[in-house]
């Protein structure tokens, strides 16, 4: 009897850990992935959207005009004496704000 009890003991404590492991992934896929996957539209959004003359801020907090914009690239022109023109990768573009604003 007491053999019984512990295999069937067993099996329900197997599906008590499967049913956890499955929250636990939920979890993360509603804390973590989703937002991540969110902002990352947002963010392709934006970068899409970018047209020469929109200032910028860069990653690294500089502000700037696009000059030029190719697939991968943009040029920037950084500073108010219009001799400093830096290309850099769209994926350095932090935001973008609209020169008809």
């Amino acid at each position: 009897m007491n053999l019984l009890a512990t295999a069937g003991g067993g099996t329900m404590g197997m599906e008590m850990i499967l049913i956890y492991v499955v929250l636990i992934g939920a979890m993360m896929y509603f804390m973590a992935i989703r937002p991540q996957k969110k902002e990352q539209k947002r963010v392709n959004a934006m970068l899409a959207t970018m047209e020469v003359g929109d200032v910028v801020v860069t990653t690294s907090g500089f502000y700037g005009v696009l000059i030029d914009i190719t697939e991968d690239d943009v040029i920037v022109e950084f500073g108010s004496n219009r001799n400093c023109r830096i290309p850099m990768k769209k994926a350095a573009i932090a935001e973008v704000e609209k020169a008809n604003e």
